[in-house]
């Protein structure tokens, strides 16, 4: 239809001719006007009935003012051929909308993406110990089931028989595998880390506690007020100026009794008014610092998530898996007796070799770092308690307080200060006991990401706040906040806190932004006015969020602020471009100067409404040329993971 317009055709020099050209236009013209035209005018009804005009309404006046002068220039009525610009328009403004709906239909999958986290079916223990695969559905108050290690919990209950460690990160945010025994509560969605139990089922369905997550996301998404979109308000403006020059231009030209002016005249201010430049001008500026974000590792989900950004009061920064990366580490030991560091992580690696769970594997991590790992045989596990083994001919357990409880152990006075300094601090403290005599110790502590202290800088540097919330002891969250400068420190947060936490602080008139990772912040990622997932997290986190960051590198939350200023500014430059224009040609398009010989026919109308067009797309491109890397940091660098002997 473009390249066989008259308009066109003159431009470029040719001529295209052949049977039924002229029928080109009016034919593909209509299926665009009412195919690819009626969302615009199902949406400018809607907002004449909801008396809300606005790009909708304005939309849908040029398109109407497109067609029907150009059908009836088809029919031989008027000279105003218009159906190539309708076509581009049509097509520009479905791409913005098409835009805008895909970012509200993501936000829905949060709420869904939390069912993954239980499993398909449950091993029912029936009467006579019988195991009985069942689906999820089919589980009721009473039934018992077991949890094999590895395993996730199907849903919440006590525990009957066994005891384990299981990984609660994603339900309370805690780094640590947290010890169950016969009588404590297990939640669904949790995972035994080491040994298999035997859990009686109390909730299910609706009453658990992550069903009650999924509640606390669907009621924050829907809390979540969307700002009015720029162009939308500058829409509504252009609408009544618009309106109201077309109004007078035409009572005017009909009161000197010029009937054929006062048409071309009003058709001419629609057609300068059309918002063909002002639909670009969000769109554009969106899909181009989409592009620039991905290429830094941050994913757009949400355009009013990137605009709110730039006014983001304080960052609040879930700790584990965010500004940590969730995985222990060795940071100090201690021998006691003459035993060296040395051979304290060689013989602790050594009983640990064997054992699957996490602090173990730290353990052994460390001590290869250091040299060979001695075999060991006869290895035993007790659950909640530690692990044994035999190595160089002696018996050696590494456990916690609970092995020493157990074995009626009490610390030796040189190993004593040395672990109150690490357990005050909030580590995990490990003991190395050969026979019935302890002679080591090792701290352990979820490691801080290398990122997070330059992350708080930059962000600090843009006179920002930073906050740290988490489900950890507060002992643990203090020593990371001490340690990366943090502004405000919330510790020992349930996650239908984490939500409220968000909400008080909105409520002393911060804008937050939440960056979280794991399920428990999915509630406070809806809640504020910017989500920020982690992309390494899990699916329910991204889902809620508005922001990812792909590369799970906290720095790039600096860059997400250094883009959200420059897309807003390229935003408002280009608003003010494809509005503030027809400050000039409306009234020239009106035909205000026609005494001075000065108007502007219908054609130079679509022209000038073309070049404001290329003049956004050009002013958006710049934005690539913004520079979202943060400061390289030398990965290389040891991260402190050799163990030190801590003296406190």
């Amino acid at each position: 239809m473009v390249i066989t317009s008259g308009m066109v055709m003159d431009w470029f020099g040719y001529e295209l001719e052949f049977t039924g050209r002229e029928w080109v236009g009016p034919v593909l013209g209509s299926v665009i006007f009412f195919w690819g035209g009626w969302p615009f005018l199902e949406g400018g009804w809607r907002e004449i009935k909801e008396r809300k005009p606005g790009m909708m309404l304005l939309i849908t006046m040029a398109i109407i003012v497109a067609y029907v002068a150009s059908m009836a220039t088809s029919l031989g009525w008027f000279d105003l051929d218009f159906w190539w610009e309708l076509a581009a328009l049509v097509t520009i403004m479905l791409l913005g909308h098409w835009q805008e709906m895909k970012a509200l239909g993501q936000a829905q999958d949060a709420v869904a993406a939390l069912a993954e986290l239980l499993p398909d079916e449950a091993e029912r223990v029936g009467p006579d110990g019988s195991i009985e695969p069942v689906a999820i559905e089919d589980l009721h108050d009473g039934d018992v089931v077991l949890v094999r290690s590895g395993a996730r919990v199907p849903a919440d209950g006590e525990i009957v028989d066994g005891a384990a460690e299981l990984n609660e990160s994603m339900i309370t945010g805690e780094s640590k595998p947290v010890a169950k025994d016969v009588g404590d509560r297990v939640v669904a969605g949790t995972v035994s880390t080491d040994s298999a139990i035997r859990v009686r089922v109390d909730a299910v369905g609706e009453e658990t506690t992550l069903a009650g997550i999924q509640r606390l996301v669907a009621e924050a998404q829907a809390s979540q007020s969307r700002t009015q979109v720029l162009a939308d308000r500058a829409a509504a403006l252009l609408f009544y100026v618009a309106t109201g020059v077309a109004v007078i231009t035409a009572v005017v030209w009909f009161l000197l009794g010029d009937v054929d002016e006062a048409v071309t005249r009003v058709v001419t201010v629609l057609v300068i008014s059309c918002p063909h430049a002002l639909g670009l001008a969000i769109p554009l500026t969106t899909s181009i610092s989409s592009a620039t974000a991905a290429r830094n590792g941050i994913l757009i989900k949400d355009r009013l998530a990137l605009e709110q950004s730039r006014t983001v009061d304080a960052f609040l920064f879930d700790k584990t898996g965010t500004l940590t990366k969730g995985e222990h580490k060795v940071v100090g030991a201690s021998g006691s007796g003459g035993v060296s560091v040395e051979d304290v992580l060689r013989l602790a690696a050594a009983v640990e070799s064997d054992s699957e769970h996490p602090l173990a594997r730290a353990i052994v991590d460390a001590a290869k770092a250091h040299g060979d790992v001695p075999a060991a045989t006869d290895f035993r596990s007790s659950a909640g308690r530690g692990v044994e083994a035999t190595v160089d001919g002696d018996a050696h357990a590494v456990g916690g307080p609970a092995l020493l409880r157990e074995r009626s152990l009490t610390e030796p006075g040189d190993l004593s200060e040395w672990s109150r300094g690490w357990k005050d601090r909030g580590s995990s403290v490990l003991y190395l006991v050969r026979r019935d005599t302890i002679i080591g110790g090792i701290a352990l502590e979820d490691e801080v990401r290398s990122e997070a202290r330059a992350a708080v800088d930059e962000i600090h540097a843009m006179d920002r706040q930073v906050m740290m919330i988490t489900g950890d002891a507060r002992q643990v969250a203090d020593a990371v906040g001490k340690d990366l400068g943090i502004d405000e420190v919330m510790a020992e947060v349930l996650p239908e806190e984490k939500d409220a936490k968000v909400a008080e602080l909105q409520a002393r008139g911060l804008k937050v932004a939440m960056i979280g990772d794991g399920v428990n912040d999915a509630p406070a990622l809806a809640r504020a006015d910017v989500g920020i997932a982690i992309g390494a997290g899990t699916d329910v986190a991204i889902e809620s969020a508005g922001l990812i960051l792909a590369s799970s590198d906290p720095r790039a939350v600096a860059g997400i602020i250094r883009l959200s200023k420059a897309a807003y500014r390229k935003s408002l430059q280009n608003l003010w471009w494809a509005a503030g224009y027809n400050v000039l040609a409306i009234p020239v398009a009106a035909g205000a100067f026609h005494w001075a010989g000065i108007s502007m026919p219908p054609a130079l109308a679509a022209v000038l409404m073309s070049v404001s067009t290329i003049v956004v797309a050009l002013n958006a491109q710049l934005l690539r040329r913004v520079e979202l890397r943060h400061a390289t940091i030398d990965e290389d660098a040891p991260e402190g993971a050799e163990p030190v002997e801590a003296k406190r």
